[in-house]
């Protein structure tokens, strides 16, 4: 046997044992060596196997040792067990804004945490269909963004935004955006920048993959309250849809068959009680946009905001918008 064969025996082993062994599929020593001398081109004896396990379990690895009528060894405990790769491999099956080549590159390296036999396992639930293409630089502007927050600097970037012929198009001509970064976020299926925006003098948040011409500068991110303290589950409850507007606090009035999806949406820290028999009312802080409106139609006739007066006027109006589309026309006309 080579000498470099012989210095590398212990790992081909190791990777021998990681690669195609789990709680239902052993090898034995046997196996271990026919193995190194078929595909390594590496000879030893059964003495060597067992000193080699024992190194292994000295190390902290979960080498099993079956005895008996069926001995062998196996890799008993791994860094993630088998559910936890199906969850993963489903969070990336089910990430609309991950390409289909990246989504296949990602489960192939998750499969590579497990044996081969459990990878199989992995793959015959994989089903990737109709996923739209995605710029593979926002893997890059989400790295770029994680490296800003760490180093605390201020990011600049132009933002685009989708016109009708389908294309991105720059935001205001292309004017560049400072930005103080505070975090990301994963929301509807898209990252988001968190970040204090220095000429609005608020927090605002921006879809990463319509960021570009990212940048780190020089500038340490601006020093106040408002970013030292900031509550990112908070601000993602009071979000709708993460279309941002004037945080105000509502009063809702729902029937108690709803008062799971009023809590799923804004937490089981909001004030609630029983509003007669049937119904509750709820106070929410929620940032007032078109989406929470929608997102109260959406519901029905089963929820109704109640306060404050200008928000339910705002409610109205934006009711009386939607029926005004369905209005019928006079005979012989049409929207076409």
């Amino acid at each position: 046997m080579a000498v470099q064969s012989q210095k590398l025996r212990m790992l081909y082993i190791l990777q021998i044992l990681m690669e195609r062994t789990d709680e239902d599929h052993v090898l034995t020593a046997s196996d271990i060596i026919d193995i190194l001398r078929e595909e390594y081109d590496v000879t030893c004896d059964r003495r060597t196997i067992y000193s080699e396990m024992e190194t292994f379990q000295q190390f902290g690895i979960d080498i099993v040792v079956l005895k008996g009528y069926t001995p062998g060894y196996f890799v008993a405990s791994r860094r993630f067990e088998l559910p936890e790769l199906k969850i993963l491999v489903d969070t990336v099956q089910a990430s609309r804004f991950i390409s289909e080549k990246k989504s296949r590159e990602l489960i192939g390296k998750l499969e590579s945490l497990c044996s081969r036999h459990q990878a199989k396992q992995l793959s015959s639930q994989v089903t990737i269909l109709n996923r739209p293409k995605t710029d593979q630089t926002v893997y890059y502007t989400v790295d770029k963004i994680h490296s800003a927050i760490y180093q605390d600097k201020k990011v600049t970037f132009q933002y685009a935004v989708w016109n009708i012929k389908k294309e991105l198009i720059l935001r205001h001509g292309g004017t560049v955006y400072k930005v103080s970064p505070v975090s990301l976020t994963y929301d509807d299926e898209n990252y988001y920048l968190i970040g204090y925006d220095e000429e609005a003098f608020r927090i605002k948040h921006y879809r990463v993959d319509k960021m570009q011409k990212l940048e780190i500068t020089g500038e340490s991110r601006t020093r106040i309250e408002e970013i030292e303290h900031f509550d990112l589950s908070g601000y993602a409850k009071k979000t709708v849809g993460m279309f941002g507007g004037e945080d105000t606090e509502v009063v809702l009035r729902g029937k108690n068959s709803l008062v799971g999806v009023v809590i799923d949406r804004f937490g089981k820290d909001i004030w609630i009680r029983p509003d007669g028999e049937d119904c509750f009312r709820a106070r929410i802080l929620v940032a007032v946009s078109p989406q929470f409106y929608g997102w109260v139609t959406g519901i029905g006739n089963g929820l109704e905001i109640l306060s404050p007066e200008p928000v339910r006027e705002e409610m109205k109006e934006y009711l009386v918008q939607i029926l005004d589309q369905y209005k019928e026309f006079p005979e012989g006309e049409s929207r076409e």
